[in-house]
């Protein structure tokens, strides 16, 4: 999927590096690698960089991969919004990736949280505390200047609303190349993604089975019907729809099994994707958008 923003072109279907356990992580991103995945998808706030780099070296040691055949894309904690923490930050994930430069650069969420080392600040009754000296946009100037240095291709913001993501565009030097947000059946961000679409913006979205949330997508009647009917699984089923509407996704398998299965990927039928864009439940799965604080992350990891 090209963006008309950057001369990036980045693999609509990404591996999400979203895991706890760090031997898992070394082992899922080889797995994925090796069943054809070619854009990996970390965040400083996962605290698995130095694991997704050494299963990236490795695998592209042991297969003869190029480093220019693979697109990688980390993102910006919400304690590094001060502008003159952004190029640090950055430097830092570079080195855990083992990476001399990056596709991809995110504003991880458009919350800023008390500068410094503690991803999750919080006063004496537990509750973050947020940097109201600093905006988004000041953020995105220190970004700007990443990808002049270029030793970032391109840059971007993950969990925001249009609300915050209009203003950043209009504003912008460097147009943002992606967006990276929660989107499937339940919660499918159509006013964003025309938005997106209209300004030559990827449209990346995360959690495209519901995050394996129970009642979610993944046991939907008409999900369930149409895998039936076509002969793929559910997660097949979730996936092809999300890039029939022109959308590039990001999936976390853990096993190899899973790597191979979510990467065989075709068409469904136009009847089935009309009937899954005709899904009324609504649903979204993370409150990260709300708050800066993106769920699904082991404590203490």
């Amino acid at each position: 999927m090209k963006t008309t923003n950057s001369t990036i072109h980045m693999p609509v279907l990404g591996f999400g590096t979203l895991i706890p356990d760090a031997a898992a992580t070394i082992s899922a991103t080889r797995d994925a690698l090796e069943a054809g995945f070619r854009h990996f998808d970390c965040a400083e706030r996962y605290r698995n960089e130095s694991e997704v780099g050494e299963a990236l070296q490795t695998g592209l040691t042991a297969s003869g991969i190029a480093r220019e055949d693979i697109f990688v894309t980390t993102k910006l904690w919400n304690s590094n919004h001060r502008p003159e923490r952004v190029e640090a930050a950055f430097e830092a994930s570079l080195n855990r990736l083992r990476l001399n430069y990056l596709d991809l650069y995110l504003i991880h969420t458009p919350y800023a949280f008390l500068p410094g080392d503690e991803q999750d600040p919080r006063d004496q009754n537990g509750n973050v505390i947020y940097d109201r000296e600093v905006t988004l946009l000041d953020t995105w100037r220190a970004m700007e200047n990443l990808v002049d240095s270029g030793r970032c291709r391109a840059i971007g913001l993950s969990d925001v609303s249009l609300n915050e993501l209009v203003p950043v565009y209009e504003a912008a030097r460097i147009k943002p190349a992606v967006v990276q947000v929660e989107a499937h059946p339940y919660l499918p961000e159509t006013e964003l993604l025309e938005f997106c679409r209209e300004k030559g913006i990827v449209f990346l979205a995360f959690a495209p089975l519901g995050h394996g949330i129970k009642p979610g997508p993944l046991e939907d009647p008409v999900i369930l019907e149409i895998s039936s009917r076509v002969g793929k699984t559910p997660a097949q089923v979730l996936l092809a729809w999300a890039i029939q509407r022109g959308t590039a996704l990001l999936t976390t398998p853990r096993t190899a099994v899973r790597a191979r299965e979510n990467f065989n990927i075709s068409s469904l039928p136009e009847d089935a994707f009309d009937e899954i864009n005709r899904i009324q439940t609504r649903q979204r799965f993370n409150q990260v958008v709300n708050s800066g604080i993106p769920g699904f992350i082991a404590k203490g990891n």
